[in-house]
């Protein structure tokens, strides 16, 4: 063996240090997943599948959600008093937020400007401002568990476990004020908006069914029968069935939002928690908490892959926007038109930026918006059509010659980050 000069010596291991210390490049969005008994983050790069960060975080992360923009990554730490805020470019805590005791569910509006957190141990929702860094307002709601924002803003619903008075709590989010209360039977679960916001899906403990609210009349239609024990329901934009996570035979069930009926099951791994939508709309990444796993469903019908994580995976949540070419970069974002389908289904971009559909498809296609925005309607095959938003907001479209194409575009204010 030769020796190494003392010098090269050093210059090897300082190399070696820094290549340790970059963080991964990822070929796609990535995903966030909060190992509950770890108290750790596992970033996984949707792209290859691969694990490309750990991030340690407040002890029991318990919710998490990526801001619209794909730049900042919220985790909150139910065994602290804090919720972690982490850097999607580099995929370290840059700063930790106190909101009081024992904070679980969080839910962000589609602006990414608040940060509503369910504070269960103060019995209070706080407000976080994301551009100041901290709690702008409380609301008293007993013992919150999880949080859903209608898509329009103007309300928040809330599950509240208070023991013998378990209920959804809605409030104003203009004024932050409880404007009512429904009373419900069971403890509840989860809930979730549909993308345009005319139902409310909510499991209840004990209940294998998933709950259908009309929020325009917060009356309750017919429940979804599932398997036992389901966790979270979501009709995510683009997608004709609707998906639900039940945790007793390890599965992912698809329904017809429309019948209330079941389409098919897909089996995951154990104990199931969470899902989410990759940000092309073609795979749901689900969280396996008792496998300590993550798998990968393609919703095409391929094979399901599995992803090693972290102790007790529960909430899992997907960048729409890779960070280092999100909503904040400058230039065009693009969605392509193949298949019958918008690629990606799911877009954020900024105000003022431009974005182009792109007509990939044999046949000829168009761009109508829901609130009658300019679009296009007919964009012939080969053809690219282009436009830029002046507010921010959530603006559902579809497909002009086909209505059963339909998916979204969030647009964001730019913002400042230090």
């Amino acid at each position: 063996m030769i020796a190494m000069p003392g010098f090269a010596r050093i210059l090897v291991v300082l190399a070696a240090l820094a290549a340790s210390a970059a963080p991964a490049l990822a070929a796609g969005p990535k995903a966030y997943v909060g190992n509950f008994k770890d108290s750790t983050v596992s970033v996984i790069d949707t792209g290859t599948e691969r694990v490309v960060a750990t991030v340690p975080v407040a002890p029991g992360p318990d919710g998490i959600v990526v801001a619209p923009d794909g730049r900042s990554v919220f985790v909150s730490g139910s065994g602290a008093s804090a919720v972690s805020e982490i850097d999607a470019g580099t995929d370290r805590v840059t700063r930790s937020i106190d909101v009081g005791k024992g904070p679980q569910g969080l839910a962000m509006t589609t602006d990414g400007k608040w940060l509503l957190v369910a504070v269960n141990g103060d019995d209070r929702v706080a407000f976080v401002d994301t551009t100041a860094h901290g709690v702008g307002a409380t609301v008293a709601v007993p013992k919150p568990h999880t949080i859903a924002i209608r898509p329009d803003g103007r309300q928040a619903y809330v599950a509240s476990q208070e023991p013998g008075h378990f209920a959804l709590v809605v409030i104003d989010m203009a004024t932050r004020a409880v404007v009512s209360e429904i009373a419900l039977d069971k403890p509840p679960r989860d809930l979730e908006f549909d993308a345009d916001g005319k139902a409310l899906y909510l499991t209840l403990a004990g209940v294998p069914a998933v709950q259908v609210l009309d929020p325009a009349t917060n009356q309750w239609s017919a429940p979804i029968p599932t398997g036992v024990s389901p966790h979270i329901a979501q009709h995510f934009a683009g997608m004709v069935s609707g998906v639900v996570v039940v945790q007793g035979p390890g599965e992912v069930m698809l329904f017809d939002p429309a019948a209330h009926a079941s389409v098919r099951s897909i089996g995951v791994g154990k104990q199931p928690h969470w899902l989410d939508l990759s940000a092309d709309g073609k795979k749901l990444w689900v969280s396996n908490e008792g496998s300590n796993d993550v798998s990968v469903v393609d919703l095409a019908g391929g094979p399901v892959h599995t992803v090693a994580v972290g102790n007790a995976p529960r909430k899992i949540a997907v960048q729409r926007v890779a960070a280092a070419q999100g909503a904040h970069a400058a230039g065009s974002a693009h969605v392509a038109i193949r298949n019958f389908a918008f690629e990606p289904a799911q877009i954020t971009v900024n105000v003022g930026q431009s974005l182009t559909w792109q007509n990939d498809d044999g046949a000829p296609h168009g761009v109508v918006f829901k609130n009658g925005t300019p679009g296009i309607d007919l964009l012939l095959p080969g053809k690219a059509f282009a436009r830029s938003f002046d507010k921010p907001g959530v603006y559902e479209y579809a497909c002009s010659v086909h209505p059963y194409m339909t998916a979204r575009v969030t647009v964001v204010a730019q913002q400042a980050h230090s």
